[in-house]
């Protein structure tokens, strides 16, 4: 780290927003959407249990509830299938048309190994690992008491395993079989490996997110068509991860970012269990491993299509993620990218999900274009990360102000701030209140 960078001249002055009753709003979303073991992302539109959802949201909730917080993961944890990996979605019961796939689709029963309750095959982003050690931060006492850590660790360990075992590329590099596992569903990074990938879904394509956001904020039908169709070629394979089954692998630098630091998580709760582990040692080797995805052209890390063995040649937010490792080689050109005209951070409204001068950049369209408050949550960790606390505040405090005048909204036009996506969303309200909690309140 330069010290230059950590006193860049070029940090903003600090802003003051003021975000009235965030605290009490944000607490109030969570509460509103908590289901008695775990909190929904939004009522509504998404009735079940995600993965990543709900890490960041346990990130947030801790601040309200440290053993809600705790139930938040173990629940999730519980679901978890033999082989290690832990699901995408798991399915609360009686909700099945209210959204899809459902688990009349994954039939996820049927597949030996599969968890004790209904569950998506498909998985999502390793944040796990570091959302249960600030969950473990914020109450340590009640955390022993609970052993909340010794009952995680050895799940989150067999989490990262199925990710070493059965979703390692030959660089070590995490691989994704489906647009979905990425988290950011239909990002222009995955158009080509999904155009490539054969198959029809062969019936009609049940949208029922059209019920509670406009078709111009969501995936489009012939999206939503291949998605589907890739996604019934997996389960219908038993959710294997071989060659045969996955006609799309992608390498994400994202995913491989969010493993790292939660990799190093893990390292931290060994520690505080007494156990001798070798995390820092593989989070050094995935951080080593990622530079095979830099793009020294285009400023950033590039996801690449392991079918065609072809980099993915797009500035999306994807490829500043890695902002967040310890030690990353190529942290000043990425804030020059993240700082420049292709997301102008602190012009523009949070951080766009992909490329303002992209011609595939759309303002309202999921994750082609809209700002997201989980990234910009990750972001401002990066930015600590960097030393530039200044901007991350900024940041937060923008985040803060946002979520309330939005009504939490699930994504933001990052030119005008115009609210898309459904409205009282778990983790903006979650991510919002751990900022202002940990960087604002004086």
């Amino acid at each position: 780290m330069t010290s230059e960078r950590r006193s860049s001249a070029s940090e903003p002055d600090t802003e003051e927003i003021p975000s009235p009753d965030l605290v009490s709003e944000a607490t109030r979303v969570l509460m509103e959407n908590w289901r008695g073991l775990y909190t929904v992302p939004a009522s509504g539109l998404y009735p079940h249990q995600w993965s990543w959802d709900s890490a960041f949201i346990a990130v947030g909730l801790r601040h309200v509830s440290p053993r809600r917080a705790q139930q938040e993961l173990e629940s999730l944890l519980g679901a978890q299938w033999a082989d290690g990996r832990l699901p995408q979605i798991v399915f609360a019961s009686g909700r099945d048309d209210e959204y899809s796939p459902g688990a009349s689709f994954w039939r996820s029963e049927l597949i030996p190994g599969s968890a004790p309750v209904p569950t998506a095959g498909l998985i999502q982003p390793p944040n796990h690992a570091w959302a249960a050690l600030l969950v473990h931060e914020a109450d340590p006492e009640e955390s022993r008491r609970r052993r909340f850590l010794d009952r995680a660790y050895p799940r989150l360990v067999a989490w990262h395993e199925y990710l070493r075992r059965r979703r390692s590329d030959e660089a070590g590099l995490a691989f994704t079989v489906h647009p979905w596992e990425t988290g950011m569903d239909n990002s222009p990074a995955w158009d080509a490996p999904l155009a490539a990938v054969r198959g029809t879904f062969g019936g009609n394509v049940p949208r029922p997110d059209l019920r509670h956001a406009d078709v111009t904020e969501r995936p489009s039908n012939a999206e939503y068509e291949k998605y589907l169709s890739l996604a019934a070629t997996y389960r219908d394979a038993g959710c294997d991860d071989s060659v045969a089954a996955t006609p799309f692998r992608v390498t994400d630098p994202g995913v491989t970012a969010l493993w790292i630091r939660s990799e190093l998580a893990l390292g931290r709760i060994a520690e505080e269990l007494g156990i001798e582990a070798d995390h820092a040692d593989r989070a050094a080797a995935l951080t080593e491993a990622l530079e095979d995805l830099w793009d020294a052209e285009l400023g950033c890390y590039v996801p690449v299509d392991r079918v065609s063995c072809e980099p993915q040649r797009f500035r999306s937010i994807t490829g500043l993620l890695p902002l967040i490792v310890p030690d990353l080689l190529h942290v000043d050109e990425l804030l020059g990218t993240l700082h420049g005209e292709h997301f102008r951070l602190g012009r523009s409204v949070l951080v766009p999900s992909f490329d303002l001068t992209a011609p595939e950049f759309d303002t309202s369209r999921y994750w082609r274009g809209p700002a997201w408050f989980n990234t910009a949550w990750v972001l401002v960790n990066g930015l600590l990360e960097c030393g530039l606390e200044t901007e991350a505040r900024v940041l937060a405090d923008t985040m803060g102000a946002r979520a309330v005048e939005s009504d939490f909204a699930e994504y933001l036009d990052p030119i005008t701030g115009a609210a898309h996506g459904t409205r009282r969303f778990s983790w903006t309200a979650a991510l919002s209140l751990d900022l202002h909690v940990r960087l604002l309140e004086y």
